[in-house]
């Protein structure tokens, strides 16, 4: 193959005329269509080699059997139920055709040039497109699809008999399961491809298993979605900007200490412990998102912990070694640095519960160095962890165990996938149908390339975590043992700021909210608007969704919600003020590492570089 038909079989090609000189719906070029398929199969076939060359020479050695087994003894419960009632099952079939049948019977009469009422509208992004109401046919696709997707969850919701967790499961199951069939995510039944198809005369599918054998490629093996255009950014260039110096490091993080932009500044430091999931550069996004240089310009001395992306090496680094050469490591720094002993500290997500354990394990030492703690979406009881729960329990995560006990980690792509699923109608098929079937490039955004630098998990840690977390949910029990030692949040008494998002699917606003009871001290319980991350990074200037403050966290969720009091915009002022209000004495600026460190590295520092 020359070199110009090389190029014309990977980008494709188009008749070259406008989609109103015809019928959007009326193939005008069969023989370009017809080559293009076939170039789209090429690419097909490319895409496949790429996901079956690792499994073949062994090094993808998982069995990617098992998530679907698990789906399938899953959901034969709910089948089972319903099968052994002949009576059950014919009156849940019934119910599901006579549903049919009232669609297809309205559809009939809009062919026939009646006017129906519509439909009530369900503000799903996914049916955007006028056809899906002003075409019969597409219109009674769609509400096929939601009697469907609808009956099948009741089905699990009405199933008798089923324990907590497996109802989860089939729920959660299920709602993969329809995300995936949505008749927006083929060619032939979203009219908006089906369009776009015919007037490139498949272009779009030959560029679209192009990108698809690329992401393959750049997931040696697995599918990497690309969900932003990742060239448009870089750590340390467009992003993590805040000047500052790395001014220690061990085998798992590095320390950085910002460079102070008042004159003078809280005596008392700031300390930031970040998720080891993703990297710490979400509080850093950019100067007008960074929550790190807002509380610089606020005059705090603020130190982040930049943990390591772990491999082989750090297999058994299990929760003590977080929190000893982590959290500990990080204070010794900063007494060194500044002369204090004294500080505040902030962690974040599963930092946060990190930082909540070994708040814990200080208190049971005596150790009195963190005055103050602020957990921004943090679980300490796991009790309402959300649909996360559904991928643990004893068969699974001895599935995983063994799985990282080969590598010595847990690969950052298994975690992100993890996490997509969670909102797959939002995070996973819209990329699907906009990369591959249309063809066309993301976007560049900052939140998804950080959301897709992705870290490995070292196997200790993780294991630990999901063990003593997600299954036990050790940690409100009092059975949590951190270096030998069993720890108890009642007898953290420091005073506590805990930040809870509404829309949170990670760490849901009712679990954060539950979890702020097991403390022995204080707590202040905040709810910010939107989620997990939008809640969180929102700086006020942006004058964007609102918090609530209210009373102590006893009681219900929900009877706190009502009685809680809303304040507009964003909540890092309100935290600002309770920080102060804590110790609002003030020294001259300190320098990064002060008279005993040297700077090893401008911040953000090498390891926050590591690729996954």
């Amino acid at each position: 193959m020359t070199d110009s038909n090389q190029d014309k079989s990977e980008k494709g090609q188009g008749p070259g005329f406008e989609a109103k000189d015809f019928d959007p719906y009326m193939l005008k070029d069969p023989e370009t269509m017809a080559l293009n398929f076939a170039r789209a199969l090429e690419n097909l076939g490319k895409a496949a080699s790429a996901w079956l060359g690792p499994r073949e020479s062994g090094e993808i050695r998982e069995n990617t059997a098992d998530p679907v087994t698990d789906m399938v003894k899953t959901l034969s419960k709910v089948s089972e139920y319903w099968i052994s009632d002949p009576r059950r099952a014919f009156d849940a079939q019934t119910k599901l055709m006579t549903s049919f049948f009232g669609v297809w019977m309205r559809s009939m009469q809009r062919m026939q040039g009646e006017s129906l009422e519509p439909e009530p509208d369900r503000n799903d992004k996914r049916f955007a497109d006028q056809d899906w109401e002003k075409n019969p046919f597409f219109e009674f696709l769609k509400q096929a699809y939601f009697i469907t997707a609808d009956w099948a969850e009741k089905l699990v919701t009405e199933t008798e008999g089923l324990d907590e967790h497996t109802r989860q499961k089939a729920n959660f199951y299920v709602r993969q399961i329809t995300a995936a069939i949505s008749p927006t995510n083929f060619v032939a039944t979203n009219p908006q491809l089906y369009r776009e198809t015919i007037a490139s005369s498949g272009e779009n599918l030959v560029r679209g298993m192009k990108m698809l054998a690329e992401d393959i490629v750049a997931g040696h093996g697995d599918l990497k979605l690309r969900q932003t255009d990742m060239t448009k950014f870089a750590v340390g260039r467009d992003m993590a900007l805040t000047p500052g110096k790395v001014i220690a490091q061990n085998e798992i993080c590095q320390i950085i200490q910002y460079e102070p932009t008042t004159e003078t500044v809280l005596k008392r430091p700031l300390l930031i412990c970040p998720p080891w999931i993703n990297k710490f550069y979400i509080l850093d996004l950019n100067p007008q998102k960074s929550f790190i240089k807002w509380c610089v310009d606020q005059g705090q001395t603020v130190f982040v912990i930049s943990w390591v992306n772990p491999d082989a090496r750090h297999a058994a680094k299990d929760w003590a070694a977080y929190a000893r050469e982590g959290i500990d490591f990080a204070l010794e720094t900063i007494e060194k640095a500044t002369g204090e002993k004294d500080v505040n500290a902030i962690g974040y997500c599963v930092g946060g519960t990190l930082l909540a354990a070994t708040l814990a394990l200080h208190a049971k030492e005596k150790n009195k160095r963190i005055r103050s703690a602020t957990l921004f979406t943090t679980q300490v009881d796991f009790t309402h962890a959300g649909d996360l729960k559904v991928f643990v329990d004893e068969e699974q995560l001895t599935r995983l165990e063994n799985y990282m006990n080969v590598t010595g980690y847990l690969d950052g792509s298994k975690m992100a996938t993890a996490f997509n699923m969670l909102r797959a109608s939002e995070l996973i098929w819209p990329y699907f149908v906009n990369n591959y079937l249309k063809g066309q490039e993301p976007m560049p955004f900052d939140l998804l390339f950080w959301n897709a630098d992705s870290t490995r998990m070292a196997a200790a840690n993780h294991a630990f975590y999901l063990r003593n977390c997600y299954l036990k949910n050790a940690l409100t029990k009092g059975e949590m043992v951190l270096d030998g030692q069993a720890v108890s949040l009642k007898s953290v008494k420091i005073p506590i700021y805990n930040l809870a998002t509404r829309e949170d699917h990670i760490a849901p606003a009712k679990s954060v909210f539950l979890g702020s009871q097991f403390f022995g001290g204080k707590v202040d319980f905040v709810l910010a608007g939107s989620g997990h991350i939008a809640g969180v990074v929102n700086p006020p200037d942006k004058k964007k969704y609102q918090y609530w403050t209210g009373g102590p966290a006893k009681g219900e969720y929900e009877d706190w919600l009502v009685g809680a009091e809303e304040a507009a915009g964003s909540w890092w002022p309100h935290w600002q003020a309770w920080i102060e209000a804590k110790d609002g004495k003030r020294v001259a600026a300190r320098k990064p590492g002060g008279d005993a460190l040297n700077a090893l590295e401008e911040a953000p520092g090498s390891y926050v570089l590591e690729k996954a």
